[in-house]
């Protein structure tokens, strides 16, 4: 785990969320110091000066979908939807994908930027707890001449 995200603690911060009614200038920033790796490394560049703009003027929605630009860039928002009270935010890598296909990650939430950190917080977690190597692994190109061979009788 990267020093980064040793502070990271996604159930707790997947229960704070869940417990919270309404988004507060606390815990936006208390999310982006336990969940944000990008953040912090960025300095002060034009999109997170305007994520604290958003974030002083108290436009969550906004805040979190900026965020969320910000620190996860290969991840989009697939669909949102209001249904008996809460709403439901996914997030996916291959939204072009048919939903059947998708493995999209979901957060839910009475309010809408709530529901979309929910799923942001998802995201992060999943990529804590992938392991990266240190060397990317590639197939090695099969030579022009190669050609697949059955064989049912070999040996």
């Amino acid at each position: 785990m990267t020093i980064a995200l040793r502070h990271f603690d996604p159930p707790s911060l997947g229960d704070r969320l869940r417990n919270t009614q309404v988004m507060t200038r606390p815990l936006m920033l208390e999310m982006i110091d336990k969940a944000c790796r990008r953040f912090p490394s960025l300095g002060q560049s034009e999109r997170t000066a305007r994520l604290m703009r958003l974030i002083e003027a108290e436009a969550w929605t906004d805040a979190a979908l900026a965020l969320m630009e910000l620190e996860l860039p290969l991840w989009r928002v697939r669909r949102i939807a209001y249904d008996e009270g809460e709403w439901h935010c996914a997030l996916s890598r291959e939204r072009e994908l048919p939903d059947w296909l998708d493995a999209a990650v979901e957060g839910c939430h009475g309010d809408l930027a709530l529901a979309l950190l929910s799923a942001f917080v998802e995201v992060q977690a999943l990529a804590a707890e992938t392991p990266r190597p240190s060397v990317p692994s590639v197939r090695p190109v099969p030579a022009p001449l190669y050609e697949p061979l059955v064989c049912e009788n070999c040996g």
